[in-house]
């Protein structure tokens, strides 16, 4: 972060006066202190610098005429889509050259050329398509807009599958060759995705990548994160009816829902195989440049939704291009609250009442599951908590284990769905309850987490990654509560593999099958094993940054600084070492393998 005036000094020499224009748009949008924090995280020097890291991971030219010489069982001819308008001659012959690199050589170009009075343009396409037969060009009488437009590129096309590409664009010189290697070893798949980076200036200078995880409907319906690059299987396009110019703007968007809606396998290539050109009229440098289609993303959204047979809400977020979809509660359902204790009289006081006092749903019971307590004045609380009629109190005589303990309690639970809580938590959210209800009554959802902060505000958990420090991680741990991190992950709903439990709600029949908590874990990583096996079965862990709790974080049990409970977690990292050996090696679906295992906030794995 900069903060010496010799730094923020270099940074301001730095701008040109469409960036300081810039930051005056940032500035009134978003309010002194908001822009403030944005400007820090934006300014923030990377761990690992992309610019080299990049160039270190890109193919050689070794491996891409390697990538020439393969011979194919399965060699589908691929279509790349192209709506042109006045596209800067410059521009055009980079985007068409970057298909002539292609090492895969199956593919057509069909671009339509939607300013029929520029003659640059016009010139331009002729020579390239006389150059080469692959690349095919329509002249329109009109623009049409681009949801139009696009469809008149895609009527052309002839392919087995359909890329999409924008018209000042490049793909990486192996981006159809990886394309073809996935539908070669997986034939039926019908929609495929890849990351992508940005480039601009003269020099193509490669900056901001975007490393996505596998399919996330949840992070889809926070931002369009798949964009490019994107590729559909003709009979899936066909679907769909291509583009809607209704959506113009975010046509992009409500295509990439009705063909991923309609696909049976999706498959996401972690490569930076798109680069997205930025300048000064470009979205992907001025997103204020195009204001309507930010709402029209958010109609896009209503509309999967509605398709979807789901009932939410959908509002756009601060951030350009990031919404929030609020479900609805769908009756009045019992929540079980299932809270553990041992002694800790101040910790469980303080939770008991910012559930009490703060929360707006009011049909939850308590179960507090006493655990050897030996204070005289835990158990004057527990008296004053008996005479509460939401708050029963249940007794587990055995030595701790974290797993036994809410299995127990959830057995005695009436509720139809269970929110295990940490006795050192706070709430803050007042509607924490409904919020988290919202996603556990969809029949694609078996487990719901929350944001939480310890109480100098920092983030404690925003969602938990496979394989961080060796088997499971909390993500964004230590940063600010008030930054929202790499693409706003700390801050937008998404899917992922696992939450914390503690503050974690679920389906009481879904964790009834599953048989509960691995009571062989009896402390740590029950809640990451729980998660997987709910997987396992095809539900979805929602991660919810709108629940936000403080956790003050296991005071009550203490350090692991005893040889016997350094022996216990030890045994219990060999215990999920061997249980989920292969997802291990696989790596986790929802977070890109190129994003580091030793660090916390989504940066670069250093290349070997």
């Amino acid at each position: 972060m900069p903060t010496g005036k010799l730094e923020w000094r270099r940074i301001l020499g730095r701008l040109s006066p469409y960036t300081i224009q810039k930051g005056f748009r940032y500035l009134k949008h978003y309010g002194p202190k908001e822009f403030w924090i944005r400007l820090h995280e934006r300014f923030e020097p990377e761990e690992v610098p992309y610019g080299p890291w990049y160039e270190e991971y890109r193919p050689d030219i070794e491996e891409l005429e390697k990538q020439k010489k393969k011979k194919w069982k399965y060699q589908p001819k691929i279509s790349i889509a192209v709506p042109a308008y006045k596209t800067p001659e410059k521009f055009l012959r980079q985007m068409m050259d970057s298909l002539l690199d292609q090492t895969y050589e199956n593919w057509e170009l069909c671009i339509v050329n939607a300013s029929p009075k520029d003659a640059s343009m016009e010139y331009t396409l002729m020579e390239y398509a006389r150059r080469d037969p692959r690349i095919r060009w329509k002249k329109l009488e009109e623009n049409k807009g681009i949801a139009e437009n696009t469809n008149e590129a895609l009527a052309m096309t002839e392919g087995e599958y359909i890329g999409l590409l924008d018209h000042d664009d490049l793909l990486a010189p192996d981006a159809l060759y990886e394309v073809a290697k996935v539908l070669e070893k997986e034939p039926d798949t019908e929609v495929i995705y890849t990351d992508e980076d940005k480039v601009k200036g003269e020099d193509l200078e490669h900056f901001q990548p975007h490393l996505k995880p596998d399919f996330s409907p949840d992070l889809l319906r926070s931002n369009n994160y798949i964009c490019h690059f994107f590729v559909v299987k003709k009979s899936i396009l066909e679907k769909t009816g291509g583009f809607r110019r209704e959506y113009d703007g975010a046509q992009d968007y409500d295509f990439i829902f009705r063909c991923t809606e309609q696909a049976g396998k999706i498959r996401h290539i972690p490569e930076i195989l798109y680069h997205w050109r930025t300048h000064e009229a470009s979205t992907a440098d001025n997103p204020e440049s195009k204001l309507y289609a930010f709402e029209a993303g958010k109609r896009a959204i209503e509309a999967n939704l509605k398709r979807s047979g789901l009932v939410g809400t959908v509002t756009q977020t601060k951030d350009y291009g990031f919404y929030r979809v609020k479900y609805s509660v769908v009756g009045n359902p019992l929540v079980s609250i299932i809270i553990p204790n041992k002694d800790a009289r101040e910790d469980l006081e303080k939770c008991i009442n910012s559930i009490l006092g703060r929360s707006t749903y009011s049909n939850y019971e308590i179960l507090i599951v006493e655990n050897n307590s030996t204070s005289q004045e835990i158990f004057d609380y527990y008296k004053q908590l008996s005479e509460m009629p939401k708050i029963r109190l249940l007794r587990w005589k055995k030595e701790f284990n974290y797993s036994a303990i809410n299995n127990f309690a959830a057995d005695k639970a009436k509720g139809e769905y269970l929110l295990f809580l940490n006795n050192d938590t706070e709430v803050i959210t007042p509607d924490w309850i409904e919020e988290m209800l919202g996603f556990c009554q969809r029949k694609d959802t078996g487990i719901v987490g929350a944001k939480l902060y310890y109480g100098n505000d920092t983030i404690q958990h925003a969602g938990t990654v496979i394989g961080i420090g060796g088997i499971a991680g909390h993500m964004f741990t230590d940063m600010p509560r008030e930054r929202s991190g790499y693409m706003h992950k700390a801050s937008i709903i998404q899917d992922l593999s696992a939450v914390t439990a503690a503050c974690m709600m679920t389906k009481k029949q879904i964790f009834d099958q599953v048989q509960g908590f691995e009571e062989a874990l009896s402390v740590a990583f029950n809640d990451v094993d729980l998660c997987l096996r709910v997987r396992q079965l095809e539900y979805l862990v929602v991660y919810d940054p709108y629940v936000e709790l403080y956790h003050y974080e296991s005071k009550s049990r203490g350090a692991e600084d005893s040889k016997e409970k350094v022996r216990r977690f030890q045994t219990e990292i060999e215990f999920m070492r061997c249980r989920w050996e292969k997802f291990l090696k696989a790596g986790d679906p929802y977070y890109n393998k190129n994003l580091s295992l030793t660090k916390w906030n989504y940066s670069l794995r250093p290349k070997d």
